[in-house]
């Protein structure tokens, strides 16, 4: 019987084994998308305790905290750190099966080298022993990206953002290359005029520009684009519910435009419009600039209307949507091949539903310019555990070429989530030394090792330029 989290974790037979630790586990980290506070580096934060760097803004343990009975207090109220950190040591043995037990564990041990079990008995040793490493220089943010062999990150950046902790960081920081993403999401979210309004003040003022109509708007994009171009960008990132492929004219942008800058409510049709004229512009830019565009679609967000006026979002109220999507994603990207201003895209879906479904619309627009130039995107959010990894695998592998795909994200705004990495490698040589014992692929390492080395790191650091 195997021991839990040995060296050969998740690896079920020799030929998995062989391939991590000989092909997959060097290999340097590139983090695409994440939500790492670029401030945090910059300054390279020192974190005071175990619940401030693993617990605060964790959704994903909010979550199993609340379903195990936990109070909210303890979650994001006003308990101590020693008191939330308890709470969560008291979830931790009630989340068997989840992947929150596997990525508790690895990051206990790959970080401060704790092998015991989080429970109710051992949290306290635990709390001590991590604590005390925390005071150590080799615990800053900067020093914690080092040790988990992280080469490139991205982080995810508001256009208005003034970008300078990454000016710093282009200085102080080789050792990691951190990289701005450029999100417009809040430029597309005409259905609030009083806070739509509220943030176009703010682009404004970023891009030293007065917005009154459409055009005014595509400016002021354009010159933040440019603006992070400057500063080392290399891809978007968009967080939308589902495609926007609605048929308009600049006119009819420019009338709903002025509309909302008045203060006036659009109807759903005419917001659709506006985000269809917008998330074309934007992969315009991005194809003119030559950068990757991402779309990150499928969720349905702040579902607990009490809980998002508290708390507000991203504090573990969304779930999984199930929108139409394939005649809209079909209608936009081929609107944009029509124009050929269609760059290099990654299609992330949240449903699983739609993996056959992203799989062959992606095979769809490739045109032999770039190797995997539409990329299936790793397995997001309530998806990125064993059984949704392997999933995505699969799919990719039938009805795509996984040779080609570039590989993991954490998705994180943890600095203690790089295992998710470490826990992706051993899924996907487990997937393919499966294959190998069965007698489904050949027992060669020349085919093997490469296959292996380029999803974990050759294809994205080749994808972005980076």
């Amino acid at each position: 019987m195997k021991s839990f989290l040995d060296d050969n974790f998740l690896l079920q037979n020799k030929t998995a084994e062989r391939l991590y630790h000989d092909y997959a586990e060097s290999q340097p980290v590139i983090d695409f998308h994440c939500h790492l506070p670029v401030k945090d580096i910059a300054e390279d934060r020192r974190f005071g305790d175990l619940q401030e760097i693993w617990l605060a803004g964790d959704h994903y343990k909010w979550r199993a905290m609340r379903t195990n009975g936990v109070d909210e207090r303890y979650c994001t109220g006003e308990a101590s750190p020693w008191e939330k950190f308890e709470k969560w040591a008291g979830t931790v043995p009630y989340t068997l099966r989840n992947p929150l037990y596997h990525w508790t564990h690895l990051e206990l041990k790959r970080y401060f080298g704790i092998t015991d079990l989080l429970n109710p008995d051992t949290a306290k040793k635990i709390w001590d022993s991590a604590n005390r490493k925390l005071q150590q220089r080799d615990y800053s943010c900067r020093n914690l990206l080092k040790k988990m062999n992280v080469e490139v990150v991205c982080t995810t950046d508001d256009p208005a953002d003034s970008l300078e902790d990454h000016e710093k960081l282009q200085t102080d920081f080789p050792e990691v290359k951190v990289y701005p993403a450029f999100r417009p999401d809040k430029a597309m979210a005409v259905e609030d005029p009083e806070s739509y309004n509220a943030y176009l003040n703010k682009l404004a003022e970023a891009a030293d520009t007065e917005i009154s109509g459409y055009q005014d708007l595509l400016e002021a994009l354009r010159k933040r684009h440019d603006f992070f171009n400057d500063h080392g960008c290399h891809l978007s990132d968009h967080g939308i519910d589902t495609f926007y492929a609605e048929e308009y004219t600049e006119e009819e942008a420019d009338k709903i435009f002025r509309k909302v800058r008045t203060g006036e409510k659009v109807s759903f049709s005419e917001a659709g419009k506006l985000k269809t004229a917008l998330l074309t512009a934007f992969a315009e830019m991005d194809y003119e600039r030559g950068w990757v565009q991402q779309y990150h679609y499928g969720a349905m967000r702040n579902n607990n209307t009490l809980m998002y006026k508290q708390l507000g979002p991203d504090t573990g109220f969304d779930s999984i949507d199930d929108l139409p999507v394939a005649r809209t994603m079909s209608r936009f990207l081929d609107r944009l091949a029509s124009r050929e201003k269609l760059t290099r895209t990654i299609l992330y879906n949240l449903n699983p539903a739609d993996n056959e479904l992203v799989t062959t619309m992606a095979g769809n627009f490739q045109d032999g310019s770039v190797p995997g130039k539409i990329q299936f995107g790793a397995a997001w959010w309530f998806l990125d555990q064993k059984e949704g990894i392997e999933k995505q695998l699969n799919t990719l592998s039938s009805l795509g070429l996984l040779s080609r795909f570039v590989g993991m994200l954490t998705d994180s705004r943890s600095f203690m989530s790089y295992p998710r990495h470490e826990y992706f490698r051993r899924i996907l040589c487990n997937l393919v030394g499966d294959d190998v014992e069965k007698g489904l692929l050949p027992d060669d390492y020349s085919l093997l090792g490469p296959l292996v080395q380029n999803i974990c790191y050759n294809n994205a650091k080749e994808y972005f330029n980076f």
